[in-house]
């Protein structure tokens, strides 16, 4: 073996070296003697090699191993064998310990080979494995680095494997049983105690392997006496607990009979009780204690799962003798006697110690809702479990609000799980729930000027999630029908609103608070609807320092989403302050100089869009004449065209790139606000009836004049079309129409690809809306603007620009949908006016599109396409000249060549989409040509596919007869065709 060769591989910077390396690597895995000079290459040099040249070895026999092995002679086998075995001898025999990924390779090796030999070829691998233990701790480590491999390739779940393969592992599994598992275990526990003082490592990888090892052998071997105290004592010393932690968990998590496995775990917890591990107040090794609590919530999910058993098994309380009554209790007892335990460490500081035993918190809670009544006991265990929530919810005095990193993430998911259990809480137990959320908030609102803003937040927090953890008829909390529950629970949220709104916490310094009391007015937005004397003090809140004007940039951020959801759902109340509420945000409507310097504007402009939306609500929700309605759209809006018009002259004007950039990105913020306030408009006041038509298209207009300023085209051009879109849905097609040309000439001035993706949803929309109205517009631009794409679509590009491919992939989609929606609307006659070699150049694009463009989506609506056409021209004298040769010649071919291709993946649910379109324009061509069709399939094109008699008759039987079965038939006949 050429070593030095290998060191290309470390040297990716040297291509040539690098690629003599991989070729020479790949030699040796691909040569039929490459694993014997890497066997004798580690044999001769021992762990003396370089550990590069050791890995490589290992690798190419990893590969012989898994490839060529159990095929090979029995001669080849055994010097196999031999290799390794002396490999692993000189690992276990050297001085120093070998690097850890060369043990995991040699462990990984060895598994291989066991998996395949054992137990017909190597009968005695496990007692030669054992006889290496006596060579000392690296023989140990290797031994049990083996195990684990061993492990991994037969029993790991995680690992799909095929029947043979667990076939294999069962025979595997099943001989390890009666011959070899008590040799290991005898051997696990002589590790466990010769090591523990002077190896503590080779103990906790023991730990390790008996949790791995235990799912499938006899729990006897490791339930007793000399295990569970040795693995108790573990528990008490500090470089060994963790790992002995996971171990009994995974004892106790074995699969066995419920009642016995109670008792397992009683035994377990009696042990560790006397030995005073379960006491974590008196521990401050929060790793272990995260360990502890795992265990901890693996005794309560497992005896919950066991009460579960028992009570599937016998099929519910009335088939119950007395016998198997006392299991089920003395399965619930162990589960209650456990919930103190839950509690303590549910409570802890540390929130991944809590977090570790919520499942047990969840199951619990799950347990008592099958049991039915609720005793005391389990009432006070749950008002117990109920406060250490509400106690856990509270934020930590480290979280860094200002700059949330990894910890403030964690916590806040901790915070969701937590609120997971809480909502449990709240389905099992609303009253207890009601009684104490309602204690906890108002004292707490009651002196919130004395607490600290933790217990602040945590309060007005705990009011926000009863929405969610007591949900009401349409988020309706505040009335409902004369049930008892129900009329508590109204009477008792509207007294907590009462004081959130009353006690002047809206004010308090904290953005935490701030946050969410904002964040409670929304979500409770109807208790202002039957308590309407408060809406000017909460609007007032939102409009002054506490909300949009907060020092905070994040509150006031929040606080004009919130706002503008306010005024949308308490707009009829609202309408009386309008002309006030609209004097207090000017201001706030101003839009941001464009050279500001350093001073940022108190709300960014996405926070500005929906303080312009909600002005926009409470002018339209008014119930004043149109004409005031129109003044006051106007009023709004003149300030952003004002302004508008002076960044137009600017622009123009302006000749820094940077300056012009930030220019057109202030015109487009303008033309976002203006589509935003469009959206006040509804059916009920139409932005006709609210008189103001001409103001919107005057602002259109105005943009428009933007755009043909002819600098940041893109940037001004992306503002046009969202008002443009948000217009087609406002106006009426005598209105907006005349303003398409100009609009189109001035988005389609420099047609690149981009470009023409984001114009042709917009005219897809207006003609989706408008259809017939369109037709003189459509015919007018069809051909430039098809003409255009495909010049954009023949444009070289580089092959390696995966960006400029997208990009045209989503334009060929567009350009598809855009010729589906002029079909499907009543536009043909757009298309049968062409000039027949254009028309033939447009047809054909769409056969390709059909054939060779690999997007399912796109498929399917070329060959909705094709059925539209061939639903109006497909008979005689009905359509342009030769569309019915075309039919035949083009179209017919393509329902089959389609389905065909290698790329039409017919297990994809999207290409089945495409399938079923082809099938149902085969079947419209059937339809408008009748037996013709038939003739030629016959004749002519099925000839040509070489198929059977039989398979003729069969396809075209199913071609004339009912949709679905032709649908279902086609998937087969093509699944049998391209097998």
């Amino acid at each position: 073996m050429e070593a030095h060769l290998l060191q290309g591989l470390w040297a990716p910077d040297n291509h040539q070296q690098h690629a003599q390396a991989l070729e020479y690597l790949q030699q040796l895995r691909e040569s039929a003697d490459g694993w014997r000079m890497c066997g004798a290459t580690l044999t001769n040099g021992g762990p003396q090699l370089d550990d590069k040249v050791k890995f490589v070895c290992l690798q190419v026999m990893e590969h012989h191993a898994r490839n060529r092995y159990a095929a090979a002679t029995p001669e080849e086998q055994v010097h196999f064998r031999q290799h390794l075995s002396q490999w692993m001898t000189a690992l276990c025999m050297c001085t120093d310990p070998e690097k850890v990924f060369i043990q995991n390779k040699t462990a990984q090796l060895m598994s291989l080979v066991f998996v395949v030999d054992y137990p017909t070829r190597w009968p005695s691998f496990i007692t030669d494995l054992l006889s290496t233990l006596s060579l000392g701790p690296h023989a140990v480590q290797l031994y049990l680095r083996t195990l684990m491999a061993i492990d991994t390739e037969v029993v790991d779940r995680e690992i799909i494997h095929s029947q043979a393969e667990s076939d294999r592992n069962t025979r595997i599994k099943d001989t390890m049983r009666e011959h070899g598992v008590l040799e290991l275990t005898n051997s696990w526990y002589d590790i466990l105690v010769k090591y523990e003082k002077s190896h503590p490592e080779l103990v906790c990888h023991c730990h390790d392997v008996i949790g791995a090892y235990i799912s499938w052998i006899d729990i006897s071997l490791i339930a007793n006496d000399r295990f569970v105290c040795k693995l108790v004592d573990h528990l008490k010393e500090p470089l060994l607990r963790e790992a002995a932690a996971d171990c009994i968990h995974e004892i106790i998590t074995k699969g066995m009979d419920p009642v016995t496995k109670t008792q397992l775990i009683e035994s377990f917890v009696t042990v560790l009780d006397q030995a005073g591990v379960l006491k974590p107040v008196d521990d401050d090794d929060s790793d272990f204690l995260v360990k502890l609590a795992r265990l901890i919530n693996g005794i309560g999910v497992q005896l919950i799962l066991s009460w579960q058993n028992i009570n599937q098994c016998l099929g519910g309380l009335h088939r119950l003798d007395k016998k198997e009554s006392e299991k089920r209790e003395m399965v619930r007892q162990a589960v209650e006697n456990k919930v103190n335990l839950l509690l303590t460490f549910m409570a802890s500081e540390y929130d991944d110690i809590s977090a570790a035993v919520f499942d047990f918190a969840r199951d619990y809670i799950q347990l008592i809702k099958q049991m039915g009544e609720i005793t005391a006991v389990e009432r006070g265990l749950l008002e117990n479990m109920l406060y250490v929530v509400i106690t856990k919810t509270k934020y930590d005095e480290n979280y860094n609000f200002t700059q949330a990193g990894e910890d403030e993430a964690m916590f806040d998911d901790y915070r969701k799980k937590l609120k997971v259990v809480f909502d449990n809480l709240a389905a099992l137990v609303p009253e207890l729930v009601l009684q104490v959320s309602k204690e906890y908030v108002l004292t707490t609102l009651n002196r919130w000027q004395s607490s600290p803003y933790e217990d602040v937040e945590a309060a007005v927090s705990l009011l926000y999630n009863l929405g969610e953890a007591l949900p009401a008829s349409h988020g309706n909390h505040f009335s409902g029908p004369s049930q008892c529950l129900v009329q508590v629970k109204t009477s008792t949220m509207q007294e907590m609103m009462q004081l959130l709104v009353t006690s002047g916490v809206s004010g308090h310094s904290h953005p935490a608070v701030s946050l969410q009391f904002f964040e409670c007015v929304a979500r409770y937005e109807k208790f202002f609807t039957s308590e309407p004397h408060y809406i000017p003090g909460i609007l007032a809140a939102f409009l002054d320092t506490r909300g949009m004007r907060n020092p905070n940039p994040r509150v006031r951020s929040r606080t004009s989403y919130l706002f503008s959801r306010v005024v949308r759902c308490l707009k009829s109340n609202i309408v009386g302050y309008t002309e006030d509420i609209l004097s207090q945000l000017t201001d706030l409507l101003v839009l941001a100089p464009i050279d500001n310097g350093q001073i940022p504007p108190l709300l960014t402009n996405d926070d500005q869009l929906y303080v312009f939306e909600a002005a926009a609500m409470l002018i339209i929700a008014g119930n004043t004449e149109p004409g005031h309605k129109e003044g006051l759209m106007r009023n709004l809006l003149s300030p952003v065209f004002a302004k508008v018009t002076c960044l137009a002259e600017r622009l123009a004007r302006e000749q820094d790139p940077v300056n012009q950039a930030s220019i057109a990105k202030s015109i487009c913020h303008a033309t976002a606000v203006t589509a935003r306030t469009s959206k006040a408009f509804s059916n009920q006041n139409s932005i006709q009836a609210c008189g103001c038509v001409q103001l919107y298209l005057d602002a259109l207009q105005l943009f428009i004049n933007c755009l043909n300023v002819g600098v940041e085209r893109e940037v001004v051009g992306a503002g046009v079309r969202q008002l443009m879109h948000r217009l087609v849905v406002c106006l009426d097609g005598e209105s907006l129409l005349p303003l398409l040309p100009p609009a189109s000439q001035a988005l389609l001035h420099t047609p690149s690809p981009a470009v023409l993706t984001e114009y042709l949803p917009l005219i897809n929309q207006i003609i989706t809306k408008f259809q017939k109205e369109m037709s003189p517009f459509v015919h007018t631009i069809f051909m430039p603007l098809v003409s255009a794409i495909f010049t954009a679509l023949s444009e070289p590009i580089e092959e390696n620009d995966e960006e400029e491919q997208r990009t045209r992939r989503l334009l060929q989609r567009s350009y598809y949908l855009f010729l589906t929606t002029i079909v499907s609307h009543h536009l043909l006659p757009v298309l049968a006016a062409l000039d027949n070699t254009i028309l033939q150049q447009v047809l054909m694009s769409v056969v390709q599109g059909a054939v060779e463009f690999p997007d399912p989506v796109a498929q399917k609506n070329c060959f909705v396409i094709l059925r539209r056409l061939t639903e109006a021209w497909g008979v005689k004298d009905m359509g342009p000249p030769g569309f019915v040769e075309f039919l035949y010649t083009q179209v017919v071919p393509a329902c089959f060549l389609a389905p065909l291709k290698t790329t039409f993946d017919l297990n994809d649910a999207q290409t089945i989409l495409a399938l079923h379109e082809s099938v149902t324009c085969l079947q419209t061509v059937y339809r408008k040509r009748g037996d013709e069709l038939i003739t030629y399939l016959r004749s002519q094109y099925f000839p040509k596919m070489d198929l059977s008699p039989e398979l003729v008759n069969e396809y075209c039987q199913a071609l004339t007869s009912d949709a679905k079965v032709f649908r279902n038939y086609s998937k087969i006949f093509f699944q049998r065709a391209k097998s």
